[in-house]
C-alpha cells in the first residue's frame, strides 16, 4: 500500500530543505565543488558586464550552472558508487569516470562560451 507523503507546501518547504543540505554537503567534502561554485560566483557578473544582449548573457550564465549542475551529480554519483563498497568494480569503475567526464564536458562548454565572449567583448 501507497504511503501517504508530505503535500503541498510541507512537501515543497521538505524538498528545498532537502536540496540545501545537499549543496551544503558539497561544499563541505568536494574541493572542486568549492572551486567550481566560487569561480562562478565571480563569472555571474561579469556574464551581464560581457554580454552582447539579454540571450547572450543568459548563454554564459547557464554555463556557469552547468559546471555546478555536472559537479553536483559527480559526486552523487561517486558517493553511490562508494557506499556500495570499497572492491573494485568496472562498473563502478565506469560510473565514476562517466560522472568525471560530464564535468569535464561542461567545463570544456563554459571555456569555449566564455573564451569566445571574453574575445569578442575584448575586441569590441
Amino acid at each position: 500500500m501507497h504511503k501517504p507523503g508530505k503535500r503541498g507546501l510541507a512537501r515543497l518547504a521538505a524538498a528545498t530543505r532537502h536540496s540545501r543540505d545537499g549543496l551544503l554537503a558539497a561544499w563541505r567534502s568536494e574541493e572542486a565543488f568549492r572551486t567550481e561554485a566560487t569561480l562562478a560566483l565571480a563569472f555571474l557578473p561579469l556574464a551581464f558586464v560581457v554580454g552582447a544582449d539579454l540571450s547572450h548573457q543568459l548563454i554564459l550564465v547557464v554555463c556557469c550552472a552547468l559546471v555546478i549542475l555536472a559537479e553536483i551529480l559527480n559526486t552523487a554519483i561517486e558517493s553511490v558508487v562508494d557506499r556500495i563498497g570499497p572492491e573494485h568494480d568496472p562498473l563502478s569503475g565506469q560510473a565514476k569516470d562517466l560522472g568525471s567526464a560530464a564535468v569535464l564536458v561542461s567545463l570544456l562548454l563554459f571555456a569555449l562560451a566564455w573564451s569566445l565572449s571574453l574575445w569578442q567583448w575584448w575586441a569590441s
